[in-house]
């Protein structure tokens, strides 16, 4: 990642405070350096390690940032992350909850483990991050929330029961957290994208025990004949975050290259 050496120049989110769940890799990954390099302070926020080494990229770049390995299905993590926020960077402007998982099976095939999982990492993640980034956003007079749900939270999907549920579960938080919300200036609004080159996309291929190429060449099969790239992600979820999207809330925004709009 390039960042300019001015840091106090004009960018999209000069002198604001980020959060980024599941900011390890992926999308997150893609989120937190593009939202580095607009000015944003960023806490990264993963059970993974590697999370840690998205914060050095972006410090030694010349921007703020740092990691905190947290499970954000756990109350007690997520107060902390976002004490930590304060304590660091004074405030927090923007909330990405961009954490998720998927598990491919019908409900017939699925666990009752894997539904709670999924659940709990899709959905409770962001009640529970929100509760507690919410009262910091009214102390700064505002701000914005950015959920990730999915193009299989607006249309069913197959062999996906747990995560389409989940999916669908947080379009609809999203809007009504907005309603809740938007005369205290905090913008609620939603990404739903398409199958995007992540390894949570080649990790479906495992699951559904189908052979990678193949999997992803199906994936592709939509009007623009590809899969996203998680900078193209990045680019939507910058979009909610800053000033751009003033106007926005309550909205679930697909980014899926023409999926839903009719897949080949």
């Amino acid at each position: 990642m390039q960042m300019p050496a001015n840091l106090s120049g004009s960018r999209a989110l000069n002198s604001r405070v980020a959060i980024i769940t599941g900011g390890a890799s992926g999308i997150g990954r893609a989120t937190a350096l593009l939202f580095a390099r607009e000015g944003a302070a960023v806490a990264i926020i993963d059970l993974a390690d590697t999370g840690g080494t998205v914060a050095r990229e972006i410090v030694s770049a010349g921007g703020r940032a740092f990691f905190e390995k947290a499970d954000v299905t756990r109350d007690t993590d997520c107060r902390r992350v976002v004490e930590r926020t304060e304590r660091e960077f004074g405030t927090i402007h923007v909330l990405f909850n961009n954490a998720g998982i998927i598990r491919r099976a019908s409900v017939i095939e699925l666990s009752e483990e894997d539904w709670d999982r999924v659940i709990a990492v899709n959905v409770k993640s962001m009640f529970l991050m929100a509760k507690r980034v919410i009262p910091v956003m009214l102390r700064a007079g505002g701000g914005s929330i950015i959920n990730m749900a999915s193009g299989w939270g607006l249309t069913g999907g197959p062999r996906a029961a747990a995560y389409c549920a989940s999916k669908g579960a947080v379009v609809l938080l999203t809007k009504a957290m907005a309603v809740d919300h938007g005369r205290q200036n905090i913008r609620v609004n939603c990404l739903c994208p398409g199958d995007t080159d992540t390894a949570m996309l080649r990790s479906e291929a495992q699951q559904l025990g189908a052979p990678e190429n193949s999997f992803l060449a199906e994936a592709a099969r939509r009007p623009m004949g590809r899969v996203g790239r998680p900078e193209e992600i990045a680019r939507a979820a910058l979009y909610l975050a800053g000033e751009a999207s003033s106007f926005v809330t309550g909205t679930a925004m697909v980014v899926d290259g023409g999926g839903l709009a009719g897949s080949i």
